[in-house]
Parts: C-alpha cells; sequence; structure tokens
C-alpha cells in the first residue's frame, strides 16, 4: 500500500495510545491507576446535561450552519468580551467538534508548505503533529523547569526567521500547568506584530488557574496583535465536556472566513445538540465550574508534596490546568524493579508493567527527563497509584 507522505510523518497520539494500552490491560482483570488521560472525572453539570436532552427532545437534530448556531456564537461574543477583554462579532467565531479541531482549522487555514511554526517545548503533543499535517515545519523553543517552563520574548526573537509564520501559546499549559503573566505576554506579543507572526493562542484551561494567578488573552493587547491571534478555546476541561466535542475560535474575518471554508469540506458543523448544552455551559450559571476548580486545586496540592516524597523524583507546583509534570532525571541510572532507568520511557513502561500505573513520558511532549500525570481524578485514588511508584522506587516492590 502506498500512503501519503504527509501521513507517514505523523505520529500516533500516546497519550490516547496510553489509555488504549491502560484499557486493555484492566479488561484483562488487572487493577490499572490511569494517570494519563486529560479528562475530568465529574459529570457534566446536570443543567448542561438537561439543555443537550431538550434539545434532543425538541428535535433539535439537523445541520446547523456551518460557523455553529447563532446564539452559541452569541454567547461565546459576550464571554470573550466580559471574562477576556476581547470584542468579536459573531461572523468572526467558529464552533467546531472540539479545541484540536479549532487548532486543525487555524493552521491550515494560517500554515502553507515550508512555513515554520514556532512552539515552545514542553508542548501539547498534537501541536507538531497538526503542523506536519498542514506540510509546515515544526521548530521547537526548549524551555526548562528554571524559567517556569515558559518562552521568553527573546528566545522568540532568537528563533524567528524569514520562514516564520506562527507562533503557538497555550496558557495555562499542558502538559507543564504554566500560566504566562501579562508582562510576559506583552513582549511575545511586540516580537509576533514587529516580526508579522501569527499567534494561535490555546486557551482551554483558562478556567483552571490557582494560586491568585491571572488568565490574559494576548489578543487583548490592542489590534496589532488582535489581527494577528486566534484564540482557540471550548468547554471540554472547564465544564467536564470532553466527550461533546465543542471547541471554538475567534479571529479576524478572513481567517474565520478560511476556517469556515476548511471547515464545511471536512466535517461541518459539529453535532446540534451539543451545541445547545455548549450555549448552556458558556451562558448558564458557573457555580459548578468553581466547585471543580477548587477540587482540582487540593488535588495538585496533594499529588506534587507526594511526588516530591519520592527519592529522585522533583515536581514544580502547576499553577494551572491539571497536570503535574515531575522531573525523574534523578532516577536515571538507577537499577529499579530489575531495570536500569535510561529515560522516561523507560520508566513510564516500567510503571504500567510492574505496578499498573500509567503515566505519559516526557518526551513526547519535547521535554526528556519528565512524565506527566493527570490529577483529573480522586485523591483517594491518586494515593493508590503514589503508593505503589513509591514502594517500586524504594525497592519495596
Amino acid at each position: 500500500m502506498s500512503l501519503s507522505q504527509r501521513v507517514k510523518k505523523i505520529e500516533p497520539s500516546p497519550t490516547l495510545g496510553l489509555v488504549a494500552v491502560a484499557k486493555n490491560l484492566k479488561a484483562q482483570g488487572h487493577d490499572v491507576i490511569e494517570f494519563g488521560a486529560g479528562e475530568p472525572d465529574f459529570n457534566t453539570p446536570d443543567n448542561i446535561k438537561a439543555a443537550g436532552i431538550k434539545a434532543i427532545e425538541d428535535n433539535f437534530t439537523r445541520y446547523t450552519p456551518n460557523l455553529g448556531i447563532k446564539e452559541l456564537r452569541d454567547a461565546i461574543c459576550e464571554k470573550l468580551e466580559k471574562e477576556n477583554n476581547l470584542k468579536y462579532t459573531p461572523d468572526q467565531v467558529i464552533v467546531s467538534s472540539g479545541a484540536k479541531h479549532s487548532l486543525f482549522n487555524a493552521i491550515m487555514a494560517l500554515c502553507d508548505v515550508g512555513d515554520e511554526v514556532i512552539i515552545p517545548a514542553p508542548y501539547w503533543v498534537t501541536y507538531p503533529e497538526l503542523v506536519k499535517m498542514a506540510d509546515g515545519i515544526p521548530v521547537t523553543i526548549t524551555t526548562t523547569g528554571e524559567t517556569g517552563y515558559k518562552m521568553t520574548a527573546r528566545q522568540l526573537q532568537a528563533a524567528v526567521t524569514p520562514k516564520s509564520k506562527i507562533v503557538i501559546i497555550n496558557s495555562p499549559s499542558n502538559p507543564t500547568g504554566a500560566v504566562y503573566t501579562e508582562a510576559e505576554l506583552r513582549e511575545i506579543a511586540q516580537v509576533c506584530v514587529e516580526n508579522n507572526i501569527y499567534v494561535i493562542s490555546d486557551e482551554i484551561y483558562e478556567k483552571l488557574i490557582y494560586d491568585d494567578e491571572k488568565h490574559v488573552s494576548i489578543a487583548s493587547f490592542g489590534e496589532d496583535i488582535k489581527k494577528l491571534t486566534v484564540t482557540i478555546n471550548g468547554v471540554s476541561k472547564a465544564y467536564a465536556m470532553t466527550g461533546w466535542r465543542i471547541g471554538y475560535a475567534a479571529g479576524g474575518n478572513e481567517i474565520i472566513e478560511a476556517m469556515d471554508a476548511f471547515q464545511s469540506h471536512a466535517t461541518s458543523a459539529p453535532a446540534s445538540m451539543t451545541q445547545k448544552a455548549s450555549y448552556e455551559a458558556i451562558a448558564g450559571n458557573q457555580d459548578a465550574v468553581e466547585e471543580m476548580r477548587k477540587e482540582f486545586d487540593k488535588r495538585r496540592k496533594f499529588i506534587v508534596d507526594e511526588l516530591n516524597k519520592i527519592p529522585g523524583i522533583t515536581c514544580q507546583i502547576p499553577k494551572g490546568a491539571f497536570y503535574a509534570f515531575p522531573d525523574i532525571s534523578g532516577l536515571y541510572g538507577k537499577t529499579i524493579g530489575g531495570v536500569t532507568i535510561e529515560d522516561d520511557n523507560v520508566f513510564a513502561k516500567l510503571l504500567l508493567e510492574k505496578v499498573y500505573v500509567a503515566v505519559v513520558p516526557g518526551s513526547p511532549f519535547g521535554s526528556p527527563g519528565n512524565i506527566r500525570l493527570s490529577y483529573a481524578n480522586s485523591i483517594e485514588y491518586m494515593k493508590k497509584g503514589l503508593d505503589r511508584i513509591n514502594d517500586l522506587v524504594a525497592g519495596n516492590i
């Protein structure tokens, strides 16, 4: 079979792959503790579910406009103006089948063959693959724990070439939980404006933020940066709606029109009833969001404290999202469970095979030496897994 070169360049998602392996082990009867998936364990709030059910009962089950239903786009515009200091009209918003789909549409609309897309590492594993799918070139900027895993404006400027087209910003970050400050984003915005570089700002975790940190949208700094920015968001993380598959993008008319044209042939609009539920999520009562955020905050502190008790593992406290991203390089060279730990991939494989704990190695995120653990699980559940990791590292297993 002769597959396309485009497809041959793409690596499968390691997080989805890990989930599949973990579920297979569970099906075999093993008690697997999963820290891999970026999915809240909370149920979708009742008011949102009721809105989806009502849409079905009202027979709101047919095609919608490709951009998405207007009431949802109106609600998104109101949300962006109120919470993000961003003023858009409904024709400058497109609703898609998840934030990942919105990202894909934006990259396909902006990225040409050979264009360079600058991505700070650690990064969400999908970013480089989306760029490859658009025949672009991912350009990685390496960040470290010493800088809070955040790209500086100076690093960005140093990476700019005549082929630079886009920079992807993810704040709060998956996998590190890093949150860019307003001052940091203003400096980055200045570099982008001076070099005419587009910004894709992935803000899907904006409502999951801690320690009095503040989420800031880079497009809010003025018209110069706003016209270069596509702001991406969705309902999956903040509202526990991962399976409802609704994301959205806001940007200038030309960009959104291009995304609209692309989506019209690729997928058309997302499901009608999930759009109705998403309207309720964005426009309705927000109390459940804050309740979930507070619980994530408790879990965040717990998992970081427990990880830092394990010899050879150090973990910074994340400021947003629901991931811990510990450095496990202190285990390198040690023999644990009969296996010499050479890298993060070896350690992650050992955890899954020896104690049935599923974590994601840092290498696919562009950060060898780390692992990612989601704390979108109960404290009792996480303690069970962390105890297994500690016992294995301590030689008690």
